[in-house]
């Protein structure tokens, strides 16, 4: 039973260290009409894009790392635990210069956050201008179409948050892209109904 035991905790702590990389099994396809869930859909230039790191998981880290208990752990869970530097709950905060507002209403400029359940954030984003829909906290949200994910509470509620159906594509395209024609066809459609 103790050696069952054993083997339970390794995974699960395997399973919670490999949570930053992906928090998705598999990766869901991307479905334009969930637009519809979008509060806001601007177009816009990306400005002050940043990472937030959450502090408190890493304290809590910290913390693990510091217990007695630490050394009992397989060298290479050891390793993991102490070597890891990004975290499920960090997200990217960031500005948008807004030149157009297709859906709902927006000041020049708006702050959003994401937090990426497909892959984790990008430490950048091109430079460029982006077709963006963007939901509020507690608004309707697209549904989870994969086996799994991890969707973690916004840490900055006040703010639009990028829309994106867990695991699949977040809905910022390059304006030149074929996904943004798309888009400003369905948005100008009777069929879809934006904010249901």
């Amino acid at each position: 039973m103790r050696h069952f035991l054993c083997i339970f905790f390794i995974n699960l702590i395997i399973i919670l260290v490999a949570k930053p990389v992906s928090a998705c099994r598999a990766h869901a396809p991307l479905k334009l009409d969930d637009i519809k869930y979008a509060n806001v859909v601007v177009v816009g230039r990306i400005v002050d894009y940043e990472i937030v790191l959450n502090q408190v998981a890493r304290q809590e880290r910290k913390k693990e790392i510091e217990r007695s208990s630490f050394n009992n752990y397989p060298p290479e869970i050891r390793k993991m635990l102490s070597e890891q530097k990004k975290f499920s709950s960090d997200y990217a905060r960031f500005n948008v210069l807004v030149d157009e507002v297709l859906v709902g209403e927006a000041a020049n400029i708006i702050t959003v956050t994401w937090n990426n359940s497909t892959f984790g954030e990008p430490d950048k984003i091109e430079a460029g201008k982006y077709i963006i829909g963007l939901r509020e906290s507690g608004s309707k949200k697209p549904p989870l179409r994969g086996p799994s994910a991890t969707v973690l509470a916004s840490q900055e509620p006040k703010l639009l948050k990028l829309l994106q159906a867990p695991c699949a594509p977040a809905f910022m395209f390059d304006i030149n892209s074929a996904e943004a024609g798309d888009i400003r066809v369905l948005l100008g459609s009777t069929d879809i109904k934006v904010n249901d």
